[in-house]
């Protein structure tokens, strides 16, 4: 005869237990979460008193006037960011196609080689540019880029062109990891299937392989958008720490997180709050690339289930 063992705790209860559990492990990162804009909220409060929504679209920044804006931090961290991802996508793009398709011990050695560029640590990049990076642009690279408009005419190394290329140089392995899974996740057989119709290889990537990844790829460059917005040292020091806002690439200038890292050691009063102030529109910043992130993968799902 069989043996019905009988349990001592409700099915009932353990599912409740276990709703409990999981709900204890979500809320303190949401209390977190809540507990960064309250702080900053708090503190940035007295600037948006002083000068109001206009803070934010102000050009101003003299400490000694008492005469701050925001906007030639804002303007630069999204140039910074975009001309990052602009050099980044396509690197990463080429580079996880190379060690997918690389077969045997090469593939293997290149992506741990790529995968060690993120283990390094931005002063580290910051450092690299400043002695490195900023006299190879200054010397061999600016000189022959001043034809093109928006590059600009004056150049001493520094500026948005260089803190964008340590940026991608940051960024690329992270992209090119999810890239990388994404393209080894489509089925072989969708691959051969396409190989069958005579297609190349390049066919097949840009017809199968990305539209069968299209939301992990996606994905990549929203983390590579999202972890480029918020990098301080290695920008800092090479962008120049300019408070204006930039005519062209070569320019020099600041992101949010340049000047947050420039001055709040010695920050005080009014100056204090303004630099909190710079930090909560950098966390909305970074929440917003998150809120668009997740819409653009549900719009995508949506459109690709709709068209089944």
């Amino acid at each position: 005869m069989p043996v019905i063992r009988k349990h001592l705790i409700r099915p009932e209860t353990i599912d409740r237990i276990f709703k409990v559990l999981t709900l204890a492990g979500v809320l303190p990162a949401m209390l977190l979460i809540l507990g960064f804009f309250a702080q900053l909220g708090w503190n940035a409060l007295p600037a948006f008193r002083e000068f109001g929504v206009g803070f934010i679209f102000s050009t101003d920044w003299d400490p000694v006037m008492n005469s701050y804006g925001a906007l030639p931090a804002i303007v630069g961290t999204l140039v910074t960011t975009f001309t990052a991802l602009l050099i980044a996508v396509p690197l990463s793009f080429v580079t996880a196609l190379f060690l997918v398709e690389t077969r045997g011990w090469l593939g293997q050695v290149l992506s741990y080689g790529v995968d060690l560029l993120a283990a390094i640590p931005s002063i580290i990049y910051g450092l690299w540019g400043l002695f490195f990076l900023v006299p190879f642009m200054q010397l061999h690279v600016q000189p022959y880029l001043t034809w093109i408009p928006f590059f600009g005419k004056n150049y001493n190394g520094f500026g948005f062109a260089t803190a964008g290329f340590i940026l991608a140089v940051m960024i690329l392995p992270f992209i090119c990891a999810i890239m990388r899974d994404v393209f080894k996740m489509t089925p072989a057989i969708l691959k051969e299937a396409a190989y069958g119709c005579g297609t190349t290889r390049w066919e097949t990537t840009i017809d199968v392989t990305m539209r069968y990844g299209a939301r992990g790829l996606l994905g990549g460059i929203f983390l590579g958008l999202g972890r480029a917005a918020g990098e301080t040292m290695a920008v800092l020091f090479v962008i120049g720490n300019s408070p204006g806002i930039p005519k062209a690439l070569f320019d020099s200038g600041t992101t949010i997180s340049a000047t947050l890292a420039s001055n709040f050691a010695e920050a005080d009063g009014m100056f204090r709050h303004v630099l909190f102030a710079l930090g909560l529109i950098l966390l909305l910043l970074s929440l917003g690339i998150q809120v668009l992130a997740q819409w653009w993968l549900n719009y995508s799902t949506r459109k690709v289930q709709g068209s089944k």
